[in-house]
């Protein structure tokens, strides 16, 4: 399968609503599988586990999945480190099971 980046007009179009928008299928599930990774939410619907399981071999998923765990370990760990830029915005969140501030 050929690889590619996305083009500026495509990565425009990754935000809410995304499904409905014109980016190919491909894309879509993707960008599915890296909201319910990050998410956390759960397992995902049936449906929509069986088309991301239909378009990504096993070692695509692997990759997709190592890939989310570092970019969002190692944006953690700037937070921590106090190395973000000042004016990046940031949220303050409870850790699962934590009590809130």
């Amino acid at each position: 399968m050929e690889q590619r980046n996305l083009t500026e007009g495509e990565v425009e179009l990754i935000d809410d609503g995304y499904e409905a928008s014109q980016l190919g299928e491909r894309a879509k599930l993707a960008i599915a599988f890296a909201d319910a990774f990050l998410g956390a939410q759960g397992p995902l619907e049936a449906d929509l586990q069986q088309r991301i399981d239909a378009e990504f071999s096993a070692a695509e998923l692997a990759e997709l999945g190592i890939g989310l765990a570092l970019f969002h370990g190692f944006s953690k760990m700037l937070i921590v480190s106090g190395c973000e830029p000042e004016d990046m915005p940031t949220t303050v969140l409870s850790a699962p099971g934590s009590k809130p501030a």
